[in-house]
């Protein structure tokens, strides 16, 4: 018997470590393209989900913006089907209309259409194929946003996608591997032309930035980069663990809260706005200034952006100029007017509290 090749090996290694002890009796569903780095994780899923007992799926997305796409997804499709995929299906979506550019449009599709897949199937998880390569590349483009800690962390290994787990089992295997993991199974990859295309930042950042950095730094930059990105998860797990104590949901605002932060221990709770900056809500549900004031920077801002986001600011509007615009209303306030946030939400500070409001009528 020939010997396994080792980036098969790495691959279904990585793939075993996302699946023991998942919970349920579900199938896994991987979500694939048909480009390498999908494909590997989905024929390392299909050999090792069996061998946990578990089933496991397929589903491909058609965004529909390249011609051909259909048949790309169909042949995706087809080959989970014949690689023993139980459900092996293609999904077309519609990217027109949604906010954003075009990848956090197409993104914003892809992933709506994987958890409906999820749900409809009953999947214990979702399995998307992000490298670290992928991973490396996120840190760079947060970097260039300007992003803090919490853009610093990349792509988690495991998140909640709308009540489905999604896991990323390959974010410690390189893209080279998968390739050669491709390359040792007799799979053929689809190259998506949008990977190469400059107009996309991604793209960018894959054909010019990591390689320059790579050529004047080392083949290291990319280890590292990844590692930065394990590193300012844990600070940012730490300091929305901080924030989560620090406002404790009411009885009309748990379940927002709970969604927008991870929870706190048992006894912030029962907090209340006297207990100082262990509690900086007050009774009204406002937030109250000298509470707000005795945190330090960087939870006061996780305060603010939860709460913010408890009142009905979208999170995908909510920017940090927002955030440092009711910041202000703590730490340089001289009388200044409401913060507008989105969705037409306004926030004023009124006799030591900050107060929000709707849309005007």
């Amino acid at each position: 018997m020939p010997a396994l090749a080792p980036a098969v090996a790495a691959v279904r290694l990585a793939v075993r470590r996302a699946l023991t002890g998942l919970p349920g009796a579900g199938p896994v569903l991987v979500a694939c393209s048909g480009g390498a780095d999908s494909l590997a994780l989905a024929a390392a899923a299909a050999f090792v989900a069996p061998r946990l007992g578990r089933p496991v799926g397929l589903v491909t997305v058609d965004h529909a913006l390249q011609a051909g796409s259909d048949r790309r997804a169909a042949d995706v499709a087809a080959w989970a089907a014949g690689a023993g995929f139980a459900p092996a299906e293609a999904v077309r979506v519609d990217v027109a209309g949604r906010p954003g550019g075009p990848e956090a449009a197409a993104r914003e599709a892809r992933y709506q259409a994987l958890t409906e897949a999820a749900r409809r199937h009953g999947a214990a998880a979702l399995l998307a194929g992000h490298t670290r390569d992928d991973q490396a590349e996120t840190v760079l483009l947060a970097l260039a946003r300007g992003a803090g800690p919490r853009g610093l962390a990349g792509m988690p290994p495991r998140r909640d996608l709308a009540g489905v787990p999604l896991l990323r089992p390959l974010l410690d295997v390189s893209r080279e591997q998968t390739r050669k993991a491709c390359a040792a199974l007799g799979l053929n990859p689809w190259e998506d032309p949008h990977n190469a295309d400059p107009a996309y930042a991604r793209a960018r950042v894959r054909a010019e930035a990591l390689p320059a950095l790579v050529r004047a730094l080392g083949p290291g930059v990319v280890d590292n980069l990844a590692r930065t990105a394990r590193l300012a998860a844990a600070d940012a797990a730490a300091l929305d663990e901080l924030a989560a104590a620090a406002l404790p949901a009411t009885s009309s605002a748990a379940s927002s809260s709970a969604a927008v932060l991870p929870a706190a221990a048992s006894s912030a709770g029962s907090s209340s706005a006297a207990d100082g900056p262990a509690g900086v809500r007050a009774p009204d549900g406002g937030l109250v200034v000298a509470a707000l004031a005795g945190l330090a920077p960087a939870v006061r801002t996780r305060v603010l952006h939860a709460w913010a986001r408890e009142l009905g600011a979208s999170p995908a509007a909510l920017s940090h100029r927002h955030v440092e615009a009711l910041d202000a209303l703590v730490t340089d306030w001289h009388g200044q007017g409401e913060v507008h946030l989105p969705g037409g939400l306004r926030v004023g500070r009124r006799a030591g509290r900050l107060t929000g409001a709707g849309p005007a009528g």
